[in-house]
């Protein structure tokens, strides 16, 4: 085992910095802390904990430019969007404290007793496994409303993000948190297990890859703990014929591109109606060809480089993969290291690597398929959930369609997101359990019945 994490600069592999591991000794200090702040915190009413949590959102947004910037060198996103994410986080907290405890009240239940309710408690520590995608915002959308619920956090994150991850320890420790309340952890995937069957920790939530979502879920299993998974994604984004084609076009061109097309649930697959076909891949082309790829912190530059040059490898191997079995490379392909140029493939079909695999990076794939009946089947044959686009003039008919589309999510008309107030997770390989909104907290919370007579 490496003994040390580093964090390498995307754009031009420069080293950034190196982190020490945690020892074992130093790992169960972690856990007897989190006991210690657990004992203490889950004690605190809700007004004390938003307090901190209104703290915490304040800090984000006084360091929003020297967070954004450790965000940017440690993965590569241009400098744009890391500071939206960090004004993200701060509203994720502020939407907990505000909403927490009317989420966690007592919820009165008629079944014939003097007084029957289900009041809501926390449970202990939550284990977090984060990805390095959206470093900040992966871990507030966990944190807030786990904290505010009255447990405790413990977090793993990626270790190319190991900077990240120390960054926002500080900020709780900064806005007043109890030691022991939100510790990060600079630990390998050996000493996951170690974690999971400690007693104090009673939850373990994981945003990556379906592989990790395996290992975590048998973990958790083991140990019989809750867990949630939030995995990959390969979202369509429906294109009717009676769709505005531009706006269409450059939303999914958005979708696709944002954060070098490293998103859950970037529109990955793009299936459109024959009738409009060719219009939609000329507007596609005209968006593409806006974007500007280069140094994520030089102005002008809208697509940074991949997160590591073994996703960009890898990325490659799907679009000759899905090339080779009869896509068309319609735009793009160039590839140095982990700097992947924008590209789309037309005339993907089922069975390709760019449509039965997540392709997590800017490249976008066009389907066409003869009608509305045939794009929700299309849709539907992926072995991914998370999210979802319909696009057309006729709002009804979108939501309608939407009812039938196998996923967590769709949005009809709209770039598919994930917002605080609105519930955000998958089904099928794309894992289960929601974050966000009242069922994001209700996740590592202890429902219990309590009822009674006189």
């Amino acid at each position: 085992m490496s003994k040390v994490f580093k964090s390498i600069f995307p754009y031009n592999q420069e080293l950034v910095a190196e982190y020490p591991l945690m020892s074992t000794a130093a790992i169960d200090m972690a856990l007897k802390k989190a006991a210690t702040g657990y004992h203490h915190w889950s004690k605190q009413v809700y007004a004390i904990r938003a307090e901190i949590l209104n703290k915490v959102a304040a800090l984000l947004r006084r360091d929003r430019d020297k967070l954004a910037t450790l965000i940017s060198r440690e993965m590569g996103k241009v400098l744009p969007e890391a500071k939206g994410e960090v004004e993200k986080c701060a509203l994720v907290c502020e939407y907990y404290a505000e909403n927490a405890g009317k989420f966690l009240e007592d919820e009165t239940i008629e079944a014939g007793y003097y007084r029957s309710f289900v009041s809501y408690h926390p449970i202990g520590a939550v284990l977090a496994i984060m990805p390095w995608n959206f470093p900040f915002w992966q871990v507030f959308r966990f944190a807030a409303p786990t904290l505010m619920a009255g447990n405790v956090g413990l977090l793993k994150h990626a270790p190319n993000v190991t900077g990240c991850s120390l960054a926002i320890e500080q900020i709780f420790l900064e806005a007043g948190a109890p030691e022991g309340v939100f510790q990060s952890l600079v630990i390998d995937i050996p000493e996951v297990e170690q974690l999971v069957a400690a007693n104090i920790v009673q939850a373990v939530t994981l945003t990556g890859s379906e592989r990790a979502g395996t290992s975590v879920a048998m973990l958790a299993g083991k140990y019989i703990k809750k867990s949630l998974l939030e995995l990959g994604g390969s979202d369509a984004l429906i294109v009717l014929a009676d769709a505005d084609i531009e706006k269409a076009a450059t939303v999914a061109i958005q979708s696709r591109m944002l954060n070098a097309g490293q998103s859950c649930i970037a529109s990955k697959r793009f299936i459109v109606e024959q009738a409009v076909k060719d219009e939609f891949i000329d507007q596609l082309q005209i968006q593409l060809k806006k974007l500007k790829q280069g140094d994520p912190f030089a102005e002008g530059i809208t697509t940074g480089p991949m997160a590591r040059i073994d996703l960009a490898l890898e990325l490659e191997r799907q679009m000759r993969s899905s090339i080779a079995a009869g896509a068309v490379l319609q735009l793009g392909g160039a590839i140095e290291q982990a700097n992947f140029e924008p590209s789309l493939l037309l005339n993907v079909q089922a069975g390709m690597a760019t449509f039965e695999e997540e392709a997590f990076g800017p490249l976008a794939s066009v389907i066409q398929v003869a009608n509305e009946a045939e794009a929700i089947v299309v849709a539907n044959l992926s072995s991914y959930g998370l999210g979802g686009s319909i696009w057309t003039r006729d709002v009804e008919k979108g939501i309608a369609l939407g009812r039938k589309i196998n996923s967590g999510a769709v949005f009809v008309n709209s770039l598919v997101k994930s917002d605080p107030r609105l519930p955000f997770g998958g089904i099928k390989k794309s894992g289960y359990g929601r974050e966000l909104g009242r069922q994001g907290i209700l996740e590592f919370v202890n429902a219990k019945t309590i009822a009674a007579e006189q």
